[in-house]
């Protein structure tokens, strides 16, 4: 009966022990092929792969910004599910009937001689006719259908000079669906341009990488869309005098502080050629709403209130 029992554990040892070097090797295969063809280190926190259900879950996939700049996360995708065809891998082919992507955040950032990180990328600079080490061969993909989920883009600017940066983020929150992609660098090109191309950022080599590789086309499917709102909200567990330091703070890094009153919560400045104004609501003695808007010649600049208030949330870190 004990050896039995023995048997028994062993097998599940021996079963742990395959799970976790299939899951390890698959990890390694999907940093490297991205690490190659993007010239950025790529990191995966966690993945499962279950057979019975030819299925693929990845965790915290982050790739980071390229040599020549610092090392933030560019790409920050918390989670990837995939439905697979593993049939295929017997041919040799990598076919995944349905990739969705939740990207929380694309970082995109000037440094300060004028370089962007997202035009910085192998990928890109191949096709802008630069002289690079190619990857070697890669695997035969076909991808039915992709759902981007994307969160948001945040961007920094370090050209003016300075040890400061221009912050502004692009709050996207949109989903988008697109059908028949067939090649990794068209997939990579795909997750960093559409967020850029959503939040209005011109301009970038970016595109002419993506019309290269050839998924410059419109979307299948869309399910929300953005606004036009002028503002950025949130609530804090601080004191109303907490939040106003912490406003205070963010907003005087980010531009010029013009008027303040802290009694009535109200600070007004001007960031990056807009007229800024922090408002404070006292929702509790240990709680505060935090609204700060954004006008250029009476036009809305969210991505601008939006970057203070990003500002803000790094003060209280």
């Amino acid at each position: 009966m004990q050896k039995k029992i023995r048997v028994v554990i062993l097998v599940v040892v021996l079963l742990f022990v395959f799970c976790w070097i299939r899951d390890f090797c698959i990890k390694s295969l999907i940093g490297t092929v991205t690490s190659s063809i993007t010239g950025a280190p790529t990191h995966i926190g966690g993945l499962s792969l279950s057979i019975i259900k030819q299925s693929v879950r990845i965790s915290n996939f982050r790739m980071y910004n390229p040599k020549g700049f610092s090392k933030d996360i560019l790409v920050d995708i918390p989670k990837i599910g995939v439905a697979c065809n593993l049939k295929a891998l017997v041919t040799g082919r990598i076919h995944l009937k349905h990739l969705e992507l939740e990207i929380k955040e694309i970082g995109m950032v000037k440094n300060k001689d004028g370089k962007l990180n997202v035009d910085s990328l192998k990928i890109v600079a191949e096709k802008s006719g630069k002289k690079e080490k190619k990857p070697g061969k890669q695997p035969v993909v076909q991808i039915d259908i992709v759902s981007l989920d994307m969160g948001r883009v945040v961007s920094r600017d370090y050209s003016a000079g300075g040890n400061s940066s221009v912050v502004k983020v692009y709050d996207i929150n949109l989903k988008k669906t697109y059908k028949n992609i067939t090649s990794v660098q068209q997939l990579i090109v795909l997750i960093i341009s559409e967020p850029l191309k959503v939040a209005g950022i011109q301009g970038l080599k970016m595109y002419g990488a993506a019309m290269f590789a050839g998924v410059a086309f419109l979307p299948v499917g869309v399910v929300f869309t953005l606004t036009g709102k002028d503002y950025a909200q949130g609530i804090f567990n601080l004191t109303i005098e907490q939040a106003y330091d912490a406003g205070f703070k963010a907003i005087k890094i980010a531009g010029k502080v013009q008027q303040e009153n802290k009694a009535d919560g109200l600070i007004s400045a001007e960031v990056d050629g807009a007229k800024v104004i922090l408002k404070l609501k006292k929702l509790s003695e240990g709680s505060t709403q935090v609204t700060i808007s954004a006008r250029e010649f009476g036009l809305p600049k969210p991505e601008i209130a939006s970057g203070v208030m990003y500002r803000l949330k790094e003060q209280l870190k």
